[in-house]
């Protein structure tokens, strides 16, 4: 009697440990499944049928998790890559579709406005010209950069045109710790007081991806002052590194395009917390 007491001890247990097993694992899977929406779409700047007039020709596409976890933690990714995306916490709260109903709205609404000053503008103009700065453009996208158990790194890119001598293409890099389902910043990875340190390396690898030997030789091609290059919280990560990005007039002109900036760890083993959270993504950066 003893011995089959201590057996259906043993068999409960052991159904314990496995409900509770299961659990854990279904409530910390990372596995994550995506969707997008994509809208295509032609906003005339006039109420008028006239295709020949100012349009803004809008095309944006976001991709954003619909599988992930249990239901707080989709939630809680959706609403990060919500609000990373359409770069506004009011919409933050609201379903990806809303979101992108809202924000297509908006930016409707705000190019429509510009109406007001259409005609009067043409006005100044000869005849038979078009004052052609009113022809708009919105292409706006997101893209996984690298993915593991514990990390998503992902980048937003946006091109537009909103008058001017010339439209714009920027590039926004963000980085999920996937277990506290919250952003990565510099702060999370570096020790205090990095800046200057972190500013050095940056420059360095500028002049190695350049092939020159002297800060000079980057103003010589087209860099604006050494002094304006420094950490820009703009970066991605992966196995390999830290990988940055400088935008059209961040620290050369607008010709030079987006400057990636790639900093393998060993560069950083000197500004990198000992308890950093690239320890815990990639444990054999220790």
């Amino acid at each position: 009697m003893k011995k089959t007491t201590i057996l259906t001890a043993l068999v409960i247990c052991a159904v314990v440990c496995g409900m509770f097993s299961c659990k854990k694992t279904a409530q910390t899977s990372t596995k994550i499944v995506f969707d997008s929406i994509v809208v295509k779409e032609h906003i005339p700047l006039l109420e008028v049928n006239d295709t020949t007039m100012p349009y803004a020709d809008v095309k944006v596409s976001f991709t954003y998790p619909t599988e992930f976890g249990n239901q707080e933690d989709l939630s809680r990714l959706q609403q990060i890559f919500i609000g990373t995306f359409f770069g506004d916490t009011q919409l933050d709260n609201l379903t990806p579709q809303q979101a992108m109903d809202e924000y297509i709205a908006e930016y409707r609404k705000e190019y429509k406005s510009l109406s007001n000053t259409y005609y009067d503008e043409k006005s100044r103009l000869p005849a038979d010209e078009t004052p052609m700065w009113y022809w708009y453009y919105m292409y706006n996208s997101n893209k996984v950069m690298f993915q593991n158990d514990s990390l998503l790194s992902y980048a937003v890119e946006y091109s537009d045109y909103t008058g001017g001598a010339h439209g714009s293409h920027r590039v926004t890099y963000f980085n999920i710790d996937l277990g506290d389902l919250v952003t990565v910043s510099e702060e999370d990875i570096f020790v205090p007081n990095y800046k200057k340190a972190l500013t050095d390396i940056i420059i360095t690898r500028l002049m190695k991806q350049n092939n020159v030997s002297s800060p000079d030789s980057l103003i010589n091609m087209g860099f604006f002052n050494i002094n304006e290059i420094y950490p820009n919280n703009n970066f991605w990560l992966n196995e390999e590194g830290v990988h940055y990005a400088y935008n059209q007039y961040e620290i050369a002109p607008y010709s030079m395009g987006v400057i990636d900036v790639d900093i393998p760890y060993e560069d950083l083993s000197e500004i990198l917390k000992p308890d950093s959270v690239i320890r815990k993504f990639f444990p054999e950066n220790k």
